[in-house]
């Protein structure tokens, strides 16, 4: 075989027990063909072939995102930014300057609003005060709440209120009237519809296709707010994901876009189980797994929904939040009939991966599991729990016994990277602080562990999140939840792959598999950890072809 790429002088970590360290990679036809010394892979150099000289940078298998939302976040990169924005002053002055800048826009989106932006709960009243005449809305930094001025309210026909189901509410206010604040999917879909967004949220929303069948015309709109989100995820490194939204329209504008050679990495798609589904839908999770499989495009899991977050106070708990006598949030489906559903989808062979934030979620989506192993016979399934940001003690070394994956997120621990520390505070009872996010717990008992940013609900760069892990300071009187660098490294990479059964694809820097690689600006090994986050990427390979390259990198 030619081969057609070597990168040489590297800080190899192969993330391959086998052979852990080396100093260059060869590359033929998308894969990897060799791996060793400088001297090795440059004696395998023939005419034609590309030759990098990494400089002694460190490179790795490229990185796996666990968990993103792909077709979302390319959607959102053009709307407006309100991250770390806090008071009304600063608030009105960035939607007048994005209307001012956007004046066909049928809905004026921000995304990134903080729960605590203004001072006090945010109303529709409020939001009439920054802009009265357009619609506007701002997404909270999570995705599970919108709050939306009158005009939009009114012009999406929810102002005086609307049915919704178990989960989903438009809160409503004394006087009859929406307040502005809409919690969970299905409560803010006719706000996002009103910017033509719309289909492209049913995969979350409702677990439906778009109807009528989006022409193609707006099949390429949509397909370059994918570009976008597969560019973006390239500058930091990404060659594979796992979208933890999306339906088979989400498969069809990904399928059509490898065909056009416009698919830069490897992505999983979900089918979307709503709780007021029949059993009977899985047929569809089935054809879309068996339509949809390649290693660069794939269905083969459910995903499902089991409580909400621990801001709007829908993440279901075991016990009353702080100050909520008898509130402890709701799981979305019913545990008994929870169970019946893991055990029909473990039966087709499907994996599950279910978001699962509070305690009692946790608790919930466990058991589903353990009754679909009883029921189908215990196998290497690796169902998934999303997020685990609380966890009864009883139940962490279930996850190890069953073979479940801990699919966390390093950005998301209040104070660890963007998500201000008040949550702990004020949402997480002091007295529950040492049943959070327990990261290094969960290893160390046996879960096996992918890691995310859940993106765009954080920054989706992995060196911002590698640095999270590594600087995350513990909670007062509470253990230190950090896994070292290495067991970091493995969980951005091969941990990823094994996780969403592409451990023989990719994951790994090894002879036969593919040629996913990220080549880091520096040693990674010598940087310090509260400076990771401002390292470069120097350059991303996905299957053999470059898909980013750093502006410092010739």
């Amino acid at each position: 075989m030619t081969v057609d790429t070597i990168i040489t002088n590297a800080r190899v970590l192969t993330m391959d027990a086998a052979r852990p360290r080396a100093e260059a990679v060869a590359l033929a036809a998308g894969k990897i063909v060799a791996v060793g010394t400088t001297a090795e892979i440059a004696a395998l150099a023939g005419d034609g072939c590309q030759k990098i000289d990494a400089g002694g940078r460190t490179l790795l298998p490229g990185f796996v995102e666990s968990h993103l939302h792909l077709v979302l976040g390319g959607n959102e990169l053009v709307q407006l930014q309100l991250g770390g924005l806090h008071g009304f002053d600063a608030l009105k002055a960035a939607f007048q300057d994005y209307a001012a800048k956007n004046p066909d826009n049928a809905l004026l989106m921000a995304q990134g609003a903080s729960y605590e932006i203004l001072d006090a709960p945010v109303t529709r009243q409020d939001l009439d005060r920054v802009i009265a005449d357009r619609p506007i809305a701002m997404m909270s930094p999570d995705h599970h709440t919108v709050w939306a001025n009158t005009a939009a309210l009114a012009a999406a026909g929810i102002l005086h209120g609307a049915q919704m189901p178990h989960g989903h509410e438009v809160v409503m206010a004394p006087d009859g009237t929406a307040t502005g604040e809409l919690r969970e999917f299905e409560a803010f879909g006719p706000i996002l519809a009103l910017g033509g967004e719309a289909h492209l949220q049913l995969g979350i929303a409702t677990g439906g296709e778009p109807s009528p069948w989006p022409d193609a015309a707006r099949r390429a709109l949509d397909k370059d707010k994918v570009a976008a989100g597969l560019a973006h995820c390239a500058a930091h490194g990404i060659t594979s994901m796992v979208n933890m939204d999306g339906n088979r329209y989400t498969l069809q504008l990904l399928k059509e876009m490898q065909d056009e050679g416009r698919l830069t990495a490897r992505v999983k798609v979900p089918f979307h189980f709503k709780p007021h589904m029949e059993l009977s839908e899985l047929d569809r999770a089935s054809a879309m797994t068996a339509e949809y499989a390649n290693d660069w495009l794939s269905c083969g899991f459910v995903k499902m929904f089991m409580d909400g977050v621990v801001d709007s106070r829908t993440a279901y708990m075991l016990n009353d939040y702080p100050n909520a006598p008898g509130v402890t949030g709701e799981p979305l489906f019913e545990p008994e009939r929870f169970k019946e559903i893991c055990t029909e989808i473990d039966r087709r062979g499907l994996q599950i991966a279910v978001h699962s934030i509070g305690d009692g979620a946790v608790r919930t989506t466990i058991n589903g599991y353990e009754a679909a192993g009883q029921a189908n016979g215990f196998r290497d399934m690796r169902h998934r729990v999303e997020h685990i940001e609380l966890i009864d003690k009883a139940d962490i070394p279930r996850l190890g016994a069953l073979g479940i994956v801990a699919s966390i997120q390093p950005p998301h621990p209040p104070g660890a990277m963007d998500f201000p520390l008040s949550t702990m505070e004020t949402v997480i009872g002091r007295d529950r602080w040492q049943d959070a996010y327990l990261w290094k717990t969960l290893a160390d008992q046996g879960a096996k562990i992918a890691y995310a940013s859940d993106w765009p609900v954080t920054d989706v760069s992995v060196m911002r999140g590698l640095q999270a892990s590594q600087t995350r300071v513990p909670y007062e009187g509470c253990a230190d939840e950090r896994l070292g660098l290495m067991e970091s490294l493995c969980a951005y990479t091969a941990g990823g792959a094994w996780a969403a059964h592409m451990e023989d694809i990719t994951g790994m820097l090894k002879p036969g598999l593919a040629a996913d690689l990220v080549l880091i600006d520096g040693d990674i090994e010598a940087i310090p950890a509260a400076d990771l986050g401002k390292t470069g990427i120097a350059l991303t390979i996905a299957g053999g072809k470059i898909t980013h390259r750093g502006a410092g990198f010739a």
